[in-house]
């Protein structure tokens, strides 16, 4: 169960994740234990709960059990030098595990690994500074300076045209239905993870195919906050 995956560290949040099932790829461990999710939080004495947070304006940083499902989901379109969309990037964390995911560091075996992007994209110009604090903090300032990262205070719900088209959009708040925009931006072929609803929310795929045809699917039911415009997520509503 998710519940259960809560560690005393970084690391043991992984293990726990890789332990129920939820984590299955090495590549995704590797990669988000390169991320110290305290960097990304409020509380960092409360990082390694498996569990929502507030990180303030209305906005909360996802569980580790979700971010997992998600990346586990994308996987298969997240490669070295993809083109990624955070929309409600939040505090930053998702982009940076993205990041260590589209842009792999060179190795003896691969000098020249191909350099991704990640757009991450937030209705919150407070929010979106303070995740490109949180970025430089974990050792990620050169890719916010040389473009590899780039985040942006915008509405997410139009996506992001000037880096368009995206392998991956991943969205991190509840749209009360699939966004167009959202769908026009991914690549043919290309994949998106969104919740979609209102009262009632759920996970939804949506994969664009090589020819250009859009597959939907419903994958679990969830509680997100709601993608909506900024006042009205800072009133909570």
């Amino acid at each position: 169960m998710a519940w259960r995956c809560s560690g005393r560290s970084n690391n043991e949040l992984i293990r726990n994740l890789a332990r129920q099932g939820i984590i299955t790829s090495d590549m995704i461990a590797d990669a988000m234990a390169k991320v110290d999710r305290a960097n990304y939080v409020v509380r960092p004495g409360d990082a390694y709960q498996d569990s929502p947070q507030s990180i303030g304006h209305g906005a909360t940083i996802s569980a580790p059990h979700m971010h997992a499902h998600a990346l586990e989901n994308l996987l298969p379109y997240i490669r070295p030098g993809a083109t990624v969309l955070d929309v409600g990037s939040g505090s930053g964390y998702l982009a940076a595990v993205l990041h260590h995911l589209v842009s792999p560091v060179p190795s003896p075996d691969n000098p020249n690994p191909p350099q991704g992007k990640v757009v991450g994209i937030d209705h919150i110009p407070e929010l979106v500074e303070w995740s490109k604090r949180n970025l430089e903090r974990d050792g990620l300032g050169a890719a916010l300076q040389d473009g590899r990262i780039e985040m942006i205070s915008g509405d997410g719900r139009q996506g992001y045209l000037p880096a368009a088209p995206y392998d991956v959009i991943h969205v991190g708040a509840a749209a009360p239905t699939l966004p167009q925009a959202l769908i026009d931006q991914l690549k043919t072929p290309g994949k998106m993870f969104i919740p979609v609803g209102i009262y009632s929310q759920s996970i939804w795929e949506v994969e664009k195919t090589v020819t250009g045809d859009v597959r939907k699917r419903e994958l679990m039911g969830v509680m997100y906050v709601p993608l909506t415009d900024p006042d009205r997520q800072r009133n909570g509503i």
